[in-house]
């Protein structure tokens, strides 16, 4: 299968990514004469199933780059990127959890694999090729044979400390820090210092570059992104005396990044915002509300957010009401690439000089 004329980017689109590459840095560097980024998507028909895609690196390249096309036809913000798609699980399967790999979504882990506080203690640190890392190495091999010019890798899906030993533990872990505290620390400790190591192993796979990474079809700074999705079901609190400490090292020994949190605390928000070493967040607009915290948030911190085109969110905006922060990227979703380039165009009109 030849992939080079899937996705054919000519010189006038390598010159406007290379100009959007650097609005994504100015950014974090410059957040104060930034301009918003847009990523409009379109839904894409009869894509093979995600069982196919697992299993033929060749079959997942394809998808992606056929996902990239309108992206180019619209002329968004999006940057060209593809990601060996292993699902939420890619970690934790290096600890020894089961994938489970639907035909309908991205795979993930089955189930947990310590069962005990002394399975906790007994746990050893992963090689490099355990669990999915030997297939992944081997999708992003033949990526990086395949992929035509102007298309970069984004870095895989590593979850968090948190997010893992979830996965790992199971809901156990939640009662660990009242039974064991000790043990709840040990699993995140090893857990981080094996991400730490993964992270700059993927990194150097995928890229020579050490100060941005791709991610979601934008540039970052750091060098990965953490979901925190799971610190849903604990307190701010325990995130700031457990978590945060783990979540700072990683992201210190890495250089820095982003975080993906899909929760609804506020305040679990504002204990990521201590966190000196994070670049990004996204977040779900239905649940926190984009003016208030940009009010809150580190000035060269990035946001990034969904939202619906006829949502009040977006009518606010469209009417010209943006907040004073500016370091913004929105996504939205149109029905074609004629009503995408209708709705990036209000889109960019609507932001005040």
């Amino acid at each position: 299968m030849d992939l080079k004329n899937i996705l054919k980017i000519d010189d006038y689109q390598l010159n406007r990514l290379n100009k959007i590459h650097d609005r994504y840095r100015q950014m974090y560097l410059d957040p104060d004469n930034c301009s918003p980024m847009f990523i409009i998507g379109v839904p894409v028909a009869n894509l093979p199933p995600y069982d196919a895609r697992f299993n033929d690196p060749m079959v997942m390249l394809k998808t992606g780059l056929t996902q990239l096309r309108h992206h180019l036809e619209i002329e968004d913000d999006r940057l060209p990127t593809v990601r060996v798609e292993f699902g939420t699980g890619l970690m934790a399967s290096a600890f020894g959890c089961e994938t489970y790999v639907p035909n309908d979504n991205l795979p993930c882990a089955k189930g947990p694999v310590i069962n005990s506080i002394d399975g906790i203690y007994r746990l050893k640190t992963p090689s490099k090729e355990d669990g999915l890392f030997k297939k992944l190495k081997m999708f992003t091999e033949v990526f990086l044979e395949n992929i035509p010019e102007g298309v970069h890798i984004q870095h895989p899906d590593i979850q968090s400390p948190f997010n893992n030993a979830f996965l790992i533990r199971g809901n156990d872990f939640l009662t660990d820090f009242y039974d064991d505290p000790n043990a709840a620390n040990v699993l995140l400790d090893k857990i981080t210092d094996y991400m730490i190591e993964m992270v700059r192993y993927l990194k150097g796979m995928i890229s020579t570059d050490r100060e941005w990474f791709y991610d979601w079809g934008v540039l970052w700074k750091g060098a990965a992104r953490i979901s925190n999705c799971s610190t849903q079901m604990i307190s701010p609190e325990m995130y700031t005396e457990y978590v945060l400490p783990r979540d700072t090292r990683l992201m210190q020994s890495i250089g820095g990044g982003r975080i993906h949190y899909c929760g609804t605390s506020g305040k679990m928000i504002d204990e990521f915002f201590k966190n000196p070493w994070i670049t990004g967040l996204d977040f779900d607009p239905n649940y926190h509300d984009l003016w208030a915290l940009a009010e809150r948030a580190p000035r060269n911190m990035v946001f990034m957010l969904y939202l619906d085109f006829k949502s009040h969110q977006a009518q606010r905006l469209l009417a010209g009401d943006w907040p004073r922060k500016r370091n913004i990227i929105i996504q939205s979703i149109a029905r074609s690439v004629e009503e995408g380039k209708e709705m990036l165009e209000k889109f960019r009109s609507s932001v005040p000089d």
